[in-house]
């Protein structure tokens, strides 16, 4: 057996999915492969943004009670415009503006938005703090939550609208900046521009639109999300009336009328939800029923396991043909070391099982041969089997959206000819814009088949498919160990850390040596003291130099110390650095006094700053986030106070906010925030002490002093973590059983 495909046969489970019947009434099964199977009375395939920003724009303007937003990004600035660029009412064009202006048009509107906590690694990509313009700069009945239900290495990469719970758009578009085209993927177009004007390349995208109770559905998934991250339950989805105004937008024609729409998901294992995989087992479902034809639009091509299954799929219909169209290459250093090389390994895997001459991968290019040209990014997640499966969603063909992130996808299975007639001209639509010719003049090339026929024949002047030559894996392009966090094929958990990830697929060897893995962690650690040492680093950030300057003061360094408490704790800066520095400035046993009265006297101060707030105001700065702490403290009682604080929920001033707006009784507070605080004083306080006389004068007793503490630390919280989850697990049986 070849090299790639070995490891992946030994994993393949043998159940009814490997090998789906084309004669089975139906692929789609609820509680297998799908969540929900509901019915549709309309649905609209809208492709690239400008024609979902329009379709969107125009329900919107319809909306009488709700808008439910879920994102993997959601950026205020983001112009809902359709072709023109423009936007066809009196509205502003920009989305945050626009839901403001919705919100106080409309007083019974309420609109929720549900945007993903996001790695600091996209920080530079998004808009810079989403709540001030999502969340303060907007009218009481707009809210925003930044939703970190996931593990870690995973994202919330949903993206979903449901209007009044009657109309809801799912697919691989978010609403955000740089992201607009029209179909028309012109190299140059003044209006696909981001906010400052710069120009980006021509951008493809899909967008699913449906009615009914598939909508509902929907809506019922964003409630799910929005009672588990802002811990609060939205009232319950009502069913439109019969005499209700039609959402639906005049201009949008349905491509598809009653059809049943199976929703798919992806959720990983996390604070005991399970594990969901509806999205991969759908896949390889519509993969072992492909009869003549898989067209696929995806953004990556990494994932092994639907390599094997297309592959053997392949090799039982000699006449299938596959279609997929992928960006051209993959331009960061990260994305080419692990998107583009799971790409080869994809396509290799192809060819290995010798199925290679009847697969295209291909990217579209625009523009004349002799002129300008560009290529079409594509971003879109689509797939579509034969003319009886048609896929949108937001997952990709890779690992991570098999088990990791957080998916949603649509899929409708004909059957009836109406049905199979309307994904066809889905698909023929979908191919000739990539080609530049009519819908019309794809179906009359398709009618044997075969899509090559329509690849090799039709062809205009400035719209082509070109053919991805990726080429071989050269060595050093893919780092297994980097793979496995881009890539992910279950969230990360802290035993992984060290592990080798790329172990299982690939046996034979070749992972980063275990001491080599510890070099590259402890490494900075060592530059960063050397650097300290040899180089100015020290005169900026020189301890000897701080202390000096609390200590100058003589009488008034304590009250330096406590006046940075005071103050930094009325913008959130964390506590545990403030406890650390006065230790490091004042020594172990007068830091550790100055410190807790420090944290005292800024617990307080917040504590009076949110009883002042209220909780009213507080959720309109916080967010609806803040159920989460309230909710951990809401029962008076020391008790509770202590242990928010021994295992916190959110940050210390946080807390301290919160407990003031929801007007915990103070003597409960102040003495559950001292017993709570006293373990992690005392060690951050250590801890201080200690890193003080390693940076002035090392030695290895101090050094092995300071590897103590940081351990009991750990412990200490994992051990408190634990059995407060303990604590509250047999309560919540206790409460079960009175139940």
């Amino acid at each position: 057996m070849h090299p790639i495909l070995a490891p992946i046969a030994s994993r393949q489970p043998d159940d009814h999915r490997s090998s789906a019947s084309p004669s089975s009434p139906s692929i789609l099964v609820p509680g297998e492969n799908v969540w929900r199977l509901e019915q549709a009375e309309r649905a609209a395939v809208l492709v690239d943004a400008s024609t979902y920003y329009g379709a969107l724009r125009r329900t919107l303007l319809k909306a009488k009670k709700s808008i439910l937003i879920a994102g993997w990004d959601i950026d205020s600035r983001t112009a809902l415009v359709g072709d023109d660029g423009e936007t066809g009412d009196s509205l502003p064009a920009a989305l945050g503006p626009f839901l403001a202006a919705l919100a106080e048009r409309r007083p019974d509107l309420r609109i929720k938005l549900l945007l993903w906590d996001y790695s600091v690694l996209y920080a530079l990509e998004r808009e810079l703090l989403p709540a001030l313009s999502l969340q303060w700069n907007t009218p009481a009945r707009v809210e925003l939550c930044l939703d970190d239900e996931v593990p870690l290495g995973a994202s919330h990469h949903q993206k979903i609208v449901v209007v009044d719970d009657a109309i809801a758009f799912s697919g691989g578009l978010d609403l955000t900046i740089r992201r607009w085209d029209t179909p028309a993927h012109a190299p140059i177009n003044p209006h696909r521009v981001d906010p400052n004007d710069n120009p980006y390349l021509p951008f493809h995208d899909v967008q699913m639109m449906v009615d009914g109770e598939a909508a509902g559905a929907l809506a019922d998934l964003f409630r799910a999300r929005w009672a588990r991250s802002a811990c609060e339950d939205m009232p319950p989805r009502e069913r439109p009336a019969p005499a209700a105004a039609d959402l639906w937008p005049a201009a949008v024609v349905p491509d598809l009328r009653s059809a049943m729409v199976g929703i798919a998901r992806t959720q990983a294992a996390y604070e005991g939800e399970p594990e969901i995989r509806e999205v991969e087992r759908s896949f390889e479902d519509m993969i072992g029923s492909a009869e003549r034809s898989v067209y696929a639009e995806n953004q990556f091509f990494t994932n092994l396991n639907l390599a094997f299954r297309l592959a053997e799929r392949m090799k039982e219909r000699p006449d299938l043909e596959v279609v997929l169209l992928g960006p051209h290459t993959h331009h960061t250093w990260l994305e080419h070391r692990t998107m583009l090389a799971g790409r080869i390994r994809f396509m290799t895997l192809l060819r290995q099982a010798g199925v290679g001459d009847r697969v295209r991968l291909l990217y579209p290019q625009v523009g004349e041969k002799r002129g300008p040209q560009a290529d079409v990014m594509i971003h879109a997640k689509v797939m579509i089997v034969d003319d009886r499966l048609l896929r949108v969603g937001s997952a990709n063909l890779c690992n991570r959206s098999m088990g990791t992130d957080t998916e949603c996808d649509l899929v409708v299975e004909a059957t009836d000819e109406t049905t199979r007639a309307g994904i066809r001209g889905v698909r023929d639509r979908m191919l000739a814009e990539h080609l530049g010719v009519t819908p019309e003049q794809v179906a009359i090339a398709t009618q044997g088949g075969s899509l090559f026929n329509a690849l090799d024949t039709l062809q205009s002047r400035r719209r082509r498919l070109v053919l991805i030559a990726d080429g071989e894996l050269a060595e050093g392009e893919g780092v297994p160990q980097i793979e496995a966090v881009a890539d992910p094929r279950r969230p990360i958990v802290p035993g992984m850390l060290l592990a080798d990830f790329g172990a299982d697929e690939n046996p034979a060897g070749g992972g980063m040596a275990l001491w080599l893995r510890i070099a590259l962690v402890v490494a900075p650690v060592l530059v960063l003291g050397v650097a300290w040492r040899y180089t100015p680093l020290s005169e900026f950030m020189n301890p000897e130099a701080f202390t000096s300057s609390m200590q100058a003061g003589g009488a008034f360094g304590p009250l330096m110390a406590l006046g940075l408490f005071m103050l930094l704790g009325l913008i959130a800066f964390p506590v545990n650095v403030l406890i650390v520095a006065t230790a490091a400035a004042f020594g172990l046993w007068p830091g550790l006094l100055y410190a807790a009265v420090g944290a005292m006297v800024s617990a307080f101060l917040t504590y009076l700053v949110g009883r002042r707030m209220g909780p009213g105001l507080l959720r309109k700065i916080i967010g609806p986030r803040i159920n989460k702490v309230s909710r951990g403290i809401a029962k008076n009682g020391i008790l509770a106070v202590t242990m928010v604080r021994l295992m916190p929920v959110a940050p210390f001033t946080l807390v301290n906010l919160v407990a003031g707006a929801i007007r915990i009784p103070i003597l409960d507070y102040m003495v559950g925030t001292a017993l709570g605080l006293a373990p992690g004083l005392l060690l951050m306080t250590a801890l201080g002490d200690r890193l003080l006389r390693i940076l002035t004068e090392p030695s290895w007793k101090d050094i092995l002093g300071f590897i103590v503490v940081l351990i009991c630390w750990g412990a200490l919280s994992f051990g408190m973590q634990s059995l407060i989850k303990r604590f509250r697990r047999m309560m919540d049986r206790k409460r079960d059983a009175a139940a």
